[in-house]
C-alpha cells in the first residue's frame, strides 16, 4: 500500500490510528439481555439455557428462534483478492471482512462476524465453511480469487440450507443490472436488441454477464474480452467459466468489439478504453466504467468526446456510484427475515428492479440534502439510488423477501408485506446520514472555516480532513514553528500546504483590534488592554476574523474547558436578536437522533429561558430536517409527584400554550416516557409520549450528565454540543475531542454560515 493514496482523505497513520484506538479493530459482541442480577445470569446459562437446547435438539428450526442465528451473517474469505491488493493471506483481510461486518449492522440491522480461513484449496475452504455453517443464517464469501470463488460458491449453495452470496460476483451483478435497466430506459434501448461490450472475465464480470441475461440480454449480443483479447468460440486455454459466454464472432479486440456498440461494462484496469472507442459506439451509447479506484476511461473524456453518454463509475466522485452498498445488507436483510434457503436469480433480478424503480422516484429531503441542496432527478446523471436514501430499507428487502417465498425458497412467510415493510424503517433512522448530508451542502458553497486551536494535534487533524474533504478552506491559529512540528507529528511532511494565521500579521492584528476596541470602549477596556487580547488569545483573535470577513466561520475549545471558551468568546460575540445562548447536544442511540438542550451554557433556567431554548431548537431542528417534538422532562410525569424543584418547567408549557406555537409539545415528563413508545397506550392524549425528538431539561447538570452517562455507558453517539444563539457561526468542541468530533462542528459552523442570516440579528 502507497503511504498516500490519491483519493483517501487520511494518512496511512491516521488509518491505523483509527484502527488501533479504544478496542482494537472495528467490532465486538454485546448481549441482547439483561445480565444484571444473579437470576438474569440463571437464565442466560445454566441451568435455564438447557430449556432452549432441548427444544433445538427436538426441532433445528427452533434455533432460529431461541439464538441469534436468523439474523447472524459470516463474512469469509480467504484473503485470496484483497480489494485491488491481491493476495496477501487470510489474516491480513481481517480489516477488509471486520469492515463489512461493520456496514451490515449500519445499513441492515444485521450481526455479523468475519471468519479468516487460511487455506487456498477450494475443496479444503468448502469443508471448513461446511462444518460451520449452522451457526449462521446466512453465508457473505468475500475478496476469493477466480475461479476458486465460483467453486466455493456453487458447492455450498448445493450442500447448505442457507443463504451463500459471494458479493464481488452478484453485489456488483444486481447494482449493475438496475443501473442498466433505468440506461436503458432513459436511452430509449430495448434490452433484447442492445449490443453489450464486456471487459474483463472475472467473478464479477462474470455475474454481471449472467445476470444481464436473465433480464433478457440476448446469448449473442455481449462480447466479453479478457486480456487476450475477445473471447470467441474456439479460442484455446479458456476455462469453463470463460467459455459459457463464448460466441461465434471474428471480433478479435476490444477496439473491434467497441465499435456500434450500445452498451460498454467495464470491470478491468484503467485506461483501457480510449476516446476513439468511445466515438464508435452506437447512438446514446451506455458506458459504465466500473474499474477502481481508477476507471477504464474518465467521464470527463468521455464528455469531451460526446455528450449523449449515460455513464456509470465505481466513484463516489462522479455521478451514477455502482456502490455494492446498495445491495448487499438489504438482500441479506430480506433473505434472513423469510430463512431463505438460498439467494436465487429470482430474488437477485427482484432487487435489481426494485433499486432501479427507486431511483425513478421523486427523492426524498434526506437525499436532496444529500446532494448538496439539489434534488436529483431520474435521468442521465441520476440512475441508481444513493446509499443513503432511507426508503433502501423499505424497498429492497421486502423485494427479496417476496420474490424468496413465491420462488419457494422461503422457509416463513410474511403475511402483510406492507407491515413488514415499517418493521423494516423502524430499524434504522435516516438521521444517521445527517452529516453526510450537511456536508454535501457545504461542499457546494465551501468556506473560510478558522480552527483555533491549530497546534493542537486532534484540531490540526481535523483541519486537514477539513480541507482535503473540500468542504473549504482551513485556518489554523498557531505559531508557525510549532504547527509545523505538529504536522510531523501525525504522519504529515513539516512543509504540508496549509495556511497558518497569528497575530504577527500587523495589518490583521489593527484590524481586529480597532473593531474589538469600538465594541468594548465602553466596558472600561482600553485600546491597549484590546490589543493585548487581540494579540495573546485565540479565541478573540478568530472571532474577529469572522466579524471583519476575512473569514465565515469558527471552530475553537478542545484544549480547555467548554465554560472558559464561552466567556472568551463574550468579549467579541454577542446573542443573536430574541435568542438565548445555550448548548444543545444531537444524540444518536440505537437508530434514533434526539436533540438535548441546554447542555453548557446556564445553570438555573427560568421558565422563560426554557420557552425561548425550545423555539431555538425547533428552528435548528428544521434546518437539520427534522419534524420537531419537543418534550420537557422532569423526574415526574404531568404533575405525579408535584415538585416545586420542576415549577419552572410546567410554567414554561404554560408559556408556550398561550403563544400558540406552532409546533408540538409537552410536559413535564420522564424521559423513558418521552422516548419509549409503550407508553402511548398509558398517554394516549399526547403527541409527544414516546415520540420526542427534542428534550428541554430543567437544569444544565441533569443535561450534561445525561448525555456524558449515555455517551459513556449507553454507547450513544455525541454530536455537538452546538452553541446555539450566538451572532457568529462558531462551534465549540468539548475538551478533549476527537478529529471527527471537530470536524462535524466545523461543518455545521459552515453550515451555519450558509443557511443562517446573521447579518439580520
Amino acid at each position: 500500500m502507497t503511504k498516500k493514496s490519491k483519493i483517501d482523505h487520511y494518512t496511512d497513520k491516521e488509518a491505523l490510528d483509527f484502527h488501533i484506538s479504544n478496542k482494537s479493530g472495528k467490532i465486538e459482541v454485546n448481549s441482547s439481555k439483561p445480565l444484571i442480577s444473579k437470576r438474569d445470569l440463571s437464565l442466560a446459562y445454566s441451568p435455564g439455557v438447557a430449556a432452549p437446547v432441548k427444544e433445538i435438539s427436538k426441532d433445528s428450526s427452533k434455533a432460529y428462534d431461541y439464538t441469534s442465528k436468523g439474523n447472524l451473517v459470516a463474512v469469509i474469505s480467504n484473503g485470496s483478492a484483497i480489494l485491488g491488493l491481491g493476495n496477501l493471506g487470510s489474516l491480513a483481510s481481517k480489516p477488509v471482512m471486520e469492515g463489512k461486518a461493520v456496514l451490515f449492522k449500519r445499513f441492515a440491522d444485521i450481526d455479523s462476524i468475519d471468519i479468516e480461513i487460511d487455506n487456498q484449496n477450494a475443496d479444503e475452504i468448502i469443508s471448513t465453511i461446511k462444518n460451520i455453517a449452522g451457526t449462521f443464517g446466512g453465508i457473505n464469501l468475500e475478496d476469493i480469487a477466480a475461479p476458486d470463488c465460483f467453486i466455493i460458491e456453487q458447492k455450498l449453495k448445493e450442500i447448505l440450507d442457507i443463504p451463500v452470496f459471494h458479493d464481488d460476483q452478484h453485489g456488483t451483478a444486481i447494482i449493475t443490472t438496475a443501473a442498466l435497466i433505468n440506461a436503458l430506459d432513459i436511452s430509449k434501448k430495448k434490452i433484447n436488441e442492445v449490443k453489450i461490450v464486456v471487459n474483463g472475465a472475472g467473478a464479477s464480470a462474470i455475474a454481471c454477464t449472467n445476470l444481464f441475461k436473465k433480464i433478457g440480454v440476448k446469448n449473442e449480443n455481449v462480447i466479453m474480452c479478457d486480456r487476450k483479447g475477445v473471447i470467441y468460440k474456439g479460442r484455446g486455454q479458456v476455462d469453463q467459466f470463460k467459455s459459457a459466454h463464448a460466441v461465434e464472432t471474428k471480433l478479435r479486440t476490444l477496439e473491434q468489439a467497441m465499435k456500434d456498440a450500445d452498451v460498454f461494462l467495464g470491470l478491468s484496469a484503467k485506461d483501457v478504453v480510449n476516446r476513439e472507442m468511445i466515438k464508435s459506439m452506437a447512438k446514446n451509447p451506455i458506458v459504465f466504467a466500473c474499474a477502481n479506484p481508477d476507471p477504464e476511461i474518465k467521464p470527463e473524456i468521455i464528455n469531451e468526446v460526446r455528450d449523449d453518454v449515460i455513464i456509470a463509475t465505481g466513484r463516489s466522485d462522479y455521478p451514477n456510484q455502482v456502490n455494492n452498498l446498495i445491495g448487499f445488507p438489504y438482500i441479506f436483510r430480506g433473505a434472513l427475515d423469510v430463512r431463505a434457503k438460498i439467494i436465487n436469480d429470482e430474488m437477485k433480478v427482484a432487487a435489481a428492479n426494485a433499486i432501479a424503480l427507486l431511483a425513478r422516484e421523486d427523492v426524498p429531503d434526506e437525499v436532496v440534502t444529500a446532494y448538496g441542496g439539489e434534488r436529483p432527478k431520474y435521468g442521465k446523471q441520476y440512475i441508481i439510488p444513493s446509499t443513503f436514501d432511507p426508503r433502501l430499507v423499505r424497498r429492497i428487502p421486502s423485494a427479496v423477501a417476496e420474490a424468496a417465498i413465491k420462488s419457494g425458497v422461503a422457509r416463513k412467510k410474511i403475511e402483510n408485506l406492507e407491515n413488514y415493510k415499517d418493521q423494516l424503517a423502524a430499524r434504522l433512522d435516516p438521521s444517521m446520514s445527517l452529516m453526510q448530508g450537511i456536508n454535501a451542502n457545504v461542499k457546494k458553497s465551501p468556506k473560510r472555516v478558522v480552527f483555533a486551536e491549530g497546534e493542537d494535534e486532534n484540531m490540526l487533524k481535523a483541519a486537514i480532513e477539513f480541507g482535503k474533504n473540500k468542504l473549504g478552506t482551513p485556518l489554523v491559529i498557531g505559531n508557525e514553528k510549532r504547527v509545523r512540528e505538529t504536522l510531523k507529528n501525525i504522519g504529515l511532511d513539516e512543509n504540508f500546504k496549509i495556511e497558518i494565521v497569528n497575530s504577527t500579521n500587523k495589518d490583521k492584528r489593527e484590524k481586529y483590534t480597532k473593531y474589538l476596541y469600538q465594541k468594548l470602549q465602553r466596558t472600561g477596556q482600553l485600546e491597549r488592554d484590546v490589543d493585548r487580547l487581540v494579540r495573546n488569545d485565540r479565541i478573540a483573535f478568530g472571532s474577529s476574523m469572522i466579524a471583519c470577513k476575512d473569514a465565515d466561520a469558527m471552530v475553537t475549545g478542545n484544549i480547555r474547558h467548554y465554560a472558559a471558551s464561552i466567556e472568551k468568546l463574550k468579549h467579541v460575540c454577542d446573542a443573536r436578536k430574541g435568542e438565548p445562548i445555550f448548548g444543545m447536544t444531537m444524540m444518536v442511540f440505537k437508530g434514533r437522533t434526539v436533540l438535548v438542550a441546554d447542555t453548557n451554557v446556564e445553570d438555573f433556567p427560568s421558565s422563560e429561558r426554557l420557552v425561548a431554548i425550545s423555539k431555538s431548537c425547533v428552528r435548528v431542528s428544521k434546518l437539520f430536517g427534522f419534524d420537531p417534538k419537543v418534550a420537557f422532562l422532569s423526574h415526574s410525569t404531568f404533575g405525579k409527584p408535584i415538585s416545586r424543584n420542576t415549577k419552572h418547567v410546567r410554567d414554561a408549557i404554560e408559556i408556550l400554550r398561550t403563544d400558540k406555537v406552532d409546533f408540538d409539545f409537552d410536559g413535564e415528563m420522564q424521559p423513558d416516557v418521552a422516548l419509549n413508545p409503550i407508553y402511548q397506550e398509558i398517554y394516549p392524549f399526547s403527541k409527544i409520549v414516546g415520540r420526542a425528538n427534542i428534550l428541554i431539561m430543567p437544569a444544565l447538570h441533569s443535561a450534561a450528565i445525561s448525555t456524558k452517562l449515555m455517551k459513556s455507558f449507553g454507547g450513544a453517539k455525541l454530536i455537538g454540543p452546538l452553541l446555539i444563539g450566538l451572532d457568529l457561526p462558531i462551534e465549540v468542541a468539548p475538551l478533549r475531542s476527537s478529529t471527527s468530533d471537530i470536524l462535524n462542528l466545523a461543518s455545521i459552523a459552515a453550515y451555519s454560515a450558509d443557511v443562517i442570516d446573521y447579518e439580520k440579528n
